[in-house]
C-alpha cells in the first residue's frame, strides 16, 4: 500500500463521503462505540467549559461528548459530514459547527480541552508542527488534549504511532503525558497542560 506523501486534501474526504455518507462506519461500528466510550472514560475532567473537537465527521462522538461540554465547537472539512452532523445534534445548543481544514484554518477561542481522534496521521509531519502550534495558541493554561488513532496499515501520511509521538514531543514544551493506553487496534494518549505556559 503506498502512502501519501502530504497532508490529504478535502477532496479526498469529499470523494469518501459522496460514495457512502457514513465510510468509516462511525454509526454502526462495535470498534467505534468502544472506542468513544474509552475516550469520554480517559477524560481528566467530568466537565469541560470550552472544547474543541477536531475532525467531528458526521457528529457521532460529538453527540455523546457535548453532554459534558458548556460550549463545543467541532469541525470537519467535509461539508456532507458537517450536514449530517448539525442534523444528529439539531437538539444540542450548546454545540457550534464549523467548515475548516487544519491546520491552515482553525477556529477563533480558548478551549480546555482539545480532541484529535483520527485525525492528525491524515496530516504530513511539517503540518503536525503547525498544528501543535494551533493548539498551543488556544489551549487554555492546564487544559487536556487527547489524541485517538487507529493502529493498523494505512496509506495516510503517518502512521497512528508516528502521528501521535510525533505530536507529543512537539508539544512537549506545555503538554505532559498523563495517561498512555492501547488496545490490538489503536492507541488513546491524554496530554495536560501545564498550569502556566511559557
Amino acid at each position: 500500500m503506498s502512502r501519501h506523501t502530504t497532508s490529504l486534501p478535502p477532496s479526498y474526504f469529499d470523494e469518501r463521503y459522496a460514495r457512502d455518507p457514513d465510510p468509516w462506519q462511525f454509526a454502526t461500528s462495535d470498534y467505534e462505540r468502544g472506542k468513544y466510550a474509552a475516550t469520554l472514560d480517559a477524560l481528566p475532567r467530568d466537565h469541560y467549559a470550552a472544547a474543541l473537537e477536531v475532525g467531528c465527521s458526521i457528529g457521532v462522538l460529538t453527540e455523546v461528548l457535548a453532554r459534558r461540554c458548556d460550549d463545543l465547537v467541532s469541525i470537519d472539512l467535509a461539508e456532507l459530514a458537517l450536514a449530517r452532523a448539525r442534523e444528529r445534534c439539531r437538539d444540542l445548543p450548546q454545540v457550534r459547527f464549523e467548515l475548516a481544514q487544519v491546520p491552515g484554518q482553525w477556529p477563533e477561542g480558548a478551549f480546555d480541552l482539545i480532541l484529535l481522534s483520527e485525525v492528525v496521521y491524515y496530516l504530513d509531519a511539517n503540518d503536525v508542527q503547525r498544528l501543535v502550534d494551533r493548539v498551543r495558541g488556544c489551549l487554555q493554561p492546564g487544559g487536556d488534549v487527547v489524541l485517538v488513532h487507529w493502529t493498523g496499515e494505512t496509506h495516510y501520511p503517518l502512521t497512528g504511532d508516528q502521528a501521535a509521538e510525533r505530536f507529543i514531543e512537539g508539544a512537549r514544551g506545555f503538554l505532559r503525558v498523563h495517561v498512555q493506553a492501547r488496545t490490538d487496534k489503536y492507541r488513546l494518549d491524554v496530554l495536560v497542560g501545564h498550569d502556566e505556559q511559557p
